[in-house]
Protein backbone atom coordinates (compact mmCIF):
# COMPACT_ATOMS: atom_id res chain seq x y z
CA UNK A 1 0.00 0.00 0.00
CA UNK A 2 2.88 2.36 0.76
CA UNK A 3 4.18 1.88 -2.78
CA UNK A 4 0.79 2.86 -4.19
CA UNK A 5 0.82 6.07 -2.16
CA UNK A 6 4.30 6.97 -3.40
CA UNK A 7 3.25 6.34 -7.02
CA UNK A 8 0.11 8.43 -6.55
CA UNK A 9 2.13 11.27 -5.02
CA UNK A 10 4.58 11.03 -7.91
CA UNK A 11 1.74 11.25 -10.44
CA UNK A 12 0.27 14.31 -8.75
CA UNK A 13 3.66 15.99 -8.52
CA UNK A 14 4.20 15.26 -12.22
CA UNK A 15 0.77 16.71 -13.07
CA UNK A 16 1.55 19.92 -11.19
CA UNK A 17 4.85 20.30 -13.03
CA UNK A 18 3.31 19.61 -16.44
CA UNK A 19 0.43 22.06 -15.97
CA UNK A 20 2.78 24.68 -14.51
CA UNK A 21 5.14 24.44 -17.50
CA UNK A 22 2.33 25.38 -19.84
CA UNK A 23 1.00 28.17 -17.63
CA UNK A 24 4.45 29.66 -17.02
CA UNK A 25 4.98 29.80 -20.77
CA UNK A 26 1.52 31.01 -21.76
CA UNK A 27 0.90 33.52 -18.94
CA UNK A 28 4.41 34.11 -17.68
CA UNK A 29 5.77 33.02 -14.33
CA UNK A 30 4.91 36.25 -12.51
CA UNK A 31 1.33 36.26 -13.79
CA UNK A 32 0.65 32.62 -12.92
CA UNK A 33 -0.77 32.08 -9.44
CA UNK A 34 -0.87 28.93 -7.36
CA UNK A 35 -4.65 29.13 -7.78
CA UNK A 36 -4.21 29.04 -11.58
CA UNK A 37 -2.03 25.93 -11.26
CA UNK A 38 -4.46 24.28 -8.86
CA UNK A 39 -7.40 24.97 -11.20
CA UNK A 40 -5.54 23.37 -14.12
CA UNK A 41 -4.79 20.32 -11.98
CA UNK A 42 -8.29 20.04 -10.53
CA UNK A 43 -6.96 20.60 -6.98
CA UNK A 44 -7.66 23.07 -4.23
CA UNK A 45 -4.72 25.53 -4.04
CA UNK A 46 -3.76 24.26 -0.57
CA UNK A 47 -3.21 20.77 -2.02
CA UNK A 48 -0.25 21.97 -4.10
CA UNK A 49 1.65 22.76 -0.92
CA UNK A 50 1.66 19.05 -0.12
CA UNK A 51 4.07 18.67 -3.04
CA UNK A 52 5.83 22.03 -3.47
CA UNK A 53 6.60 24.68 -0.87
CA UNK A 54 6.28 27.53 -3.37
CA UNK A 55 5.76 28.47 -6.98
CA UNK A 56 9.51 29.04 -7.26
CA UNK A 57 10.13 25.45 -6.20
CA UNK A 58 7.88 24.27 -9.04
CA UNK A 59 9.84 26.34 -11.58
CA UNK A 60 13.14 25.13 -10.13
CA UNK A 61 12.00 21.49 -10.33
CA UNK A 62 10.96 21.91 -13.97
CA UNK A 63 14.24 23.51 -15.05
CA UNK A 64 16.45 21.19 -13.00
CA UNK A 65 14.75 18.04 -14.25
CA UNK A 66 15.07 19.10 -17.88
CA UNK A 67 18.74 20.03 -17.54
CA UNK A 68 19.50 16.73 -15.79
CA UNK A 69 17.73 14.79 -18.54
CA UNK A 70 19.95 16.49 -21.12
CA UNK A 71 23.24 16.37 -19.20
CA UNK A 72 23.23 13.04 -17.36
CA UNK A 73 23.19 10.77 -20.48
CA UNK A 74 26.15 12.64 -22.02
CA UNK A 75 28.40 12.99 -18.96
CA UNK A 76 30.58 10.05 -20.03
CA UNK A 77 31.51 11.90 -23.25
CA UNK A 78 33.66 14.44 -21.41
CA UNK A 79 36.49 11.90 -21.08
CA UNK A 80 35.58 9.42 -23.83
CA UNK A 81 38.38 9.35 -26.39
CA UNK A 82 36.51 7.64 -29.22
CA UNK A 83 34.96 9.15 -32.37
CA UNK A 84 34.15 12.86 -31.81
CA UNK A 85 31.75 12.75 -34.77
CA UNK A 86 29.57 10.11 -33.11
CA UNK A 87 29.89 11.91 -29.78
CA UNK A 88 28.65 15.14 -31.32
CA UNK A 89 25.77 13.34 -32.97
CA UNK A 90 24.83 11.70 -29.67
CA UNK A 91 24.89 15.06 -27.85
CA UNK A 92 22.62 16.54 -30.54
CA UNK A 93 20.32 13.52 -30.42
CA UNK A 94 19.83 13.65 -26.65
CA UNK A 95 19.33 17.42 -26.65
CA UNK A 96 16.79 17.34 -29.49
CA UNK A 97 14.80 14.46 -28.00
CA UNK A 98 14.48 16.19 -24.62
CA UNK A 99 13.75 19.56 -26.24
CA UNK A 100 10.94 18.14 -28.39
CA UNK A 101 9.74 15.53 -25.91
CA UNK A 102 7.06 15.71 -23.24
CA UNK A 103 8.51 18.94 -21.83
CA UNK A 104 8.12 20.76 -25.12
CA UNK A 105 5.29 22.79 -23.59
CA UNK A 106 7.80 24.61 -21.41
CA UNK A 107 9.15 26.21 -24.58
CA UNK A 108 11.94 28.59 -23.54
CA UNK A 109 11.45 28.81 -19.77
CA UNK A 110 15.21 28.52 -19.29
CA UNK A 111 15.70 31.76 -21.23
CA UNK A 112 12.71 33.68 -19.92
CA UNK A 113 12.19 32.61 -16.31
CA UNK A 114 15.59 31.68 -14.87
CA UNK A 115 15.77 35.14 -13.32
CA UNK A 116 12.84 34.24 -11.04
CA UNK A 117 14.89 31.70 -9.10
CA UNK A 118 16.81 32.51 -5.94
CA UNK A 119 20.56 32.90 -6.40
CA UNK A 120 21.15 29.49 -4.83
CA UNK A 121 18.69 27.70 -7.10
CA UNK A 122 19.82 29.63 -10.17
CA UNK A 123 23.37 28.43 -9.48
CA UNK A 124 22.21 24.78 -9.52
CA UNK A 125 20.68 25.27 -12.98
CA UNK A 126 23.65 27.25 -14.29
CA UNK A 127 26.07 24.61 -12.97
CA UNK A 128 24.18 22.00 -15.02
CA UNK A 129 24.39 24.26 -18.07
CA UNK A 130 28.13 24.62 -17.43
CA UNK A 131 28.41 20.81 -17.30
CA UNK A 132 26.69 20.61 -20.71
CA UNK A 133 29.05 23.25 -22.11
CA UNK A 134 32.16 21.58 -20.72
CA UNK A 135 31.15 18.24 -22.27
CA UNK A 136 30.40 19.88 -25.61
CA UNK A 137 33.67 21.82 -25.60
CA UNK A 138 35.57 18.60 -24.88
CA UNK A 139 33.96 16.91 -27.89
CA UNK A 140 34.75 19.82 -30.20
CA UNK A 141 38.33 20.14 -28.94
CA UNK A 142 38.81 16.41 -29.46
CA UNK A 143 37.55 16.77 -33.03
CA UNK A 144 39.94 19.66 -33.66
CA UNK A 145 42.84 17.71 -32.16
CA UNK A 146 42.08 14.70 -34.38
CA UNK A 147 41.90 16.92 -37.47
CA UNK A 148 38.19 16.26 -38.04
CA UNK A 149 37.12 19.84 -37.28
CA UNK A 150 38.82 23.05 -38.26
CA UNK A 151 40.37 25.24 -35.57
CA UNK A 152 37.64 27.46 -34.16
CA UNK A 153 36.21 28.99 -31.01
CA UNK A 154 34.47 25.92 -29.59
CA UNK A 155 32.36 28.08 -27.25
CA UNK A 156 30.75 29.96 -30.12
CA UNK A 157 30.31 26.75 -32.11
CA UNK A 158 28.57 24.93 -29.24
CA UNK A 159 26.35 27.91 -28.45
CA UNK A 160 25.21 28.01 -32.07
CA UNK A 161 24.47 24.27 -32.12
CA UNK A 162 22.57 24.42 -28.80
CA UNK A 163 20.62 27.49 -29.96
CA UNK A 164 19.54 25.69 -33.14
CA UNK A 165 18.24 22.84 -31.04
CA UNK A 166 16.43 24.95 -28.45
CA UNK A 167 14.63 27.07 -31.06
CA UNK A 168 13.14 23.98 -32.71
CA UNK A 169 10.53 24.15 -29.92
CA UNK A 170 9.07 27.17 -31.65
CA UNK A 171 8.59 25.76 -35.12
CA UNK A 172 9.12 22.04 -35.46
CA UNK A 173 6.15 19.76 -36.06
CA UNK A 174 6.85 16.09 -36.82
CA UNK A 175 3.54 15.76 -38.67
CA UNK A 176 4.55 18.25 -41.33
CA UNK A 177 7.59 17.28 -43.33
CA UNK A 178 10.18 15.44 -41.23
CA UNK A 179 10.51 13.19 -38.21
CA UNK A 180 12.51 13.97 -35.10
CA UNK A 181 15.15 11.48 -36.33
CA UNK A 182 15.33 13.38 -39.64
CA UNK A 183 15.74 16.63 -37.72
CA UNK A 184 18.56 15.20 -35.58
CA UNK A 185 20.42 14.11 -38.71
CA UNK A 186 19.80 17.46 -40.42
CA UNK A 187 21.17 19.46 -37.44
CA UNK A 188 24.15 17.11 -37.19
CA UNK A 189 24.97 17.44 -40.90
CA UNK A 190 24.40 21.20 -40.79
CA UNK A 191 26.77 21.50 -37.81
CA UNK A 192 29.37 19.35 -39.60
CA UNK A 193 29.35 21.67 -42.59
CA UNK A 194 30.37 24.53 -40.30
CA UNK A 195 32.86 22.50 -38.30
CA UNK A 196 34.59 20.43 -40.98
CA UNK A 197 37.96 21.35 -42.38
Amino acid sequence: MAGTGVRENGKQRRLIMEKSQVLFWEKGYAETSMKDIANECGFRPANIYNFFASKEEILFSILKEEMEEIVNPIRFLEYEENDPLQQLRFLIEIHVKITLGEKRASKLLFDTELRNLSAERRKVILDLRDDYNRIGYAILKRGIHKGLFKAMDEKIALNLIASMIVRTRLWFSPEDWMTIEDLIEFIFQFALKGLSR
